[in-house]
């Protein structure tokens, strides 16, 4: 269930943001993409279902993309490479590699893309235009309290 609001919400900010923000009050003509590592983890399968949802509530048109196993950023930067040519507005990005995406990325930023990192913080952080990820470390040391 977090999952799929983690996207959501995410979906909910690119849709706030200038670059994606409908033209019309339904957003109708406005797209999306949505690159996760890949499409079989429970994980990337619930956020998926998340992002779809607020989609369609929305009224923007969501585009899937996913590595063909974790680690495959060739897919990923090809899905980027897609998404700039299909003249969508954002991604929602789960980089398998965080350095090696990043010029992909942005070329994307570039053509006036909103990117957002999801899960995993691009390297630098400040490739994307924004990042929803969890502090790994700080959860440990809290859990740890």
């Amino acid at each position: 269930m977090k999952k799929s609001i983690f996207a959501a919400l995410a979906l909910s900010l690119a849709a706030s943001t200038a670059a994606i923000a409908p033209a019309s009050a339904d957003g109708h003509g406005i797209t999306a993409c949505l690159i996760t590592k890949t499409d079989t983890n429970p994980f990337f399968v619930k956020m998926k279902e998340g992002a779809t949802a607020k989609a369609e509530e929305l009224g923007i048109t969501l585009k899937s993309f996913a590595g063909k196993v974790d680690g495959d950023h060739e897919t990923q930067v090809a899905a980027i490479e897609t998404c700039i040519a299909d003249g969508a507005k954002g991604i929602l990005l789960t980089a398998s590699d965080t350095s090696s995406i990043v010029s992909s990325v942005e070329q994307a930023r570039d053509a006036g893309l909103v990117v957002i990192a999801l899960d995993t913080p691009l390297e630098p952080i400040d490739a994307a235009d924004a990042t929803f990820a969890t502090d790994n470390f700080l959860a440990g040391e809290l859990i740890g309290k």
